[in-house]
């Protein structure tokens, strides 16, 4: 361990981080820099390291200036080092998982403001510039409400987003849909592939889905490998619609990795609410939820809308 640093060991497959002791003056200068973890979640999640020395070596072993204990890391991953213009550089140091700069793979990269880096599995967001302090807290601030594997809302916003949506609605005498999903067979895919593979299907549904999305709709994570849409007046039939245009758009091309192809559907259950004043999210979700698990006891890779939707067009 190099002096004036300091460890905290925790039990195996959480993040240890090790920084230096004296980095700690405001952020006030052009080039003060610090690295915040977005990924994995955990005790550690939105934790800063200022980056205050010249060089820092990133990996699993426990002398190393960054320590993340994760398998998916090497014992000796990668280096930051600062140059004499003092710009940062990430540079791999032939890791098994590589490093990855905005999700390219890199061998040297210099990092700018924003750039999210990732060790293996551990995705970390750069910051750099005199403003550094504020863009931590903004950081901070959308951590609560956006997934820091795929970039898509959370599950805290979603249930936030569906109660002002719903009460919306009754108001004005609009439908709203909800589509929920989930990955079929996604444990096959962690076990057979490793969970840098799952990993990188959560991310490429996620942003292929993202893309399609209205403005006014919601797309959120809502847990593991199930997601959730909201649709802002539509009704049953246009949010099966969606549902069905959903299910061909990730089967219709395997989600690549490492040059292999992986093979992937969802099911899904749809629900939606119009004129029932009564009806509160909870209640919502739940159709939409037990129609998905219905969906995968029919087969899986399949559309199941809302028996309690039906007349309610």
């Amino acid at each position: 361990m190099y002096p004036g640093h300091v460890s905290q060991q925790r039990n195996s497959g959480t993040l240890i981080l090790v920084a230096p002791i004296e980095s700690v003056p405001k952020p006030q200068e052009r080039g003060e820099a610090c690295l915040v973890l977005l990924h994995p979640p955990g005790p550690d999640i939105g934790r800063q390291t200022p980056l205050a020395r010249q060089s820092y070596i990133i990996g699993r072993d426990t002398e190393a200036d960054l320590v993340i204990s994760r398998s998916a890391v090497s014992r000796q991953h990668a280096q930051l080092s600062r140059d004499e213009q003092g710009e940062w550089w990430a540079i791999d140091m032939g890791s098994t998982n590589g490093t990855f700069v905005n999700e390219l793979k890199v061998q040297r990269q210099c990092l700018v403001d924003g750039d999210q880096v990732r060790f293996g599995d551990a995705i970390f967001k750069f910051l750099n510039g005199a403003n550094i302090e504020s863009a931590y807290h903004e950081e901070i601030y959308r951590m609560t409400i956006l997934d820091g594997l795929t970039g898509v809302h959370n599950k805290r916003y979603f249930l936030e987003f569906l109660d002002r949506e719903l009460a919306g609605a009754k108001r004005q005498g609009h439908a709203l849909g909800v589509v929920m999903f989930d990955i079929d067979f996604f444990k096959k895919v962690n076990d057979e592939r490793g969970h840098l593979a799952g990993d990188h299907v959560l991310k490429e549904i996620s942003g292929r889905i993202k893309s399609r999305m209205r403005r006014e709709d919601l797309f959120a994570r809502y847990g593991g490998e199930e997601f959730v849409c909201v649709l802002a007046s539509t009704g049953l039939e246009g949010s099966v619609i969606f549902a069905e245009h959903l299910r061909n758009m990730v089967c219709e091309r395997p989600v690549m990795f490492d040059n292999q192809p992986i093979a992937i559907t969802v099911s899904l259950g749809v629900s939606c609410a119009f004129n029932e004043p009564n009806l509160d999210p909870p209640t919502l979700i739940k159709r939409a939820d037990d129609n998905l698990y219905a969906a995968k006891r029919g087969g899986r890779n399949q559309v199941v809308p809302s028996p309690h939707s039906l007349n309610l067009r």
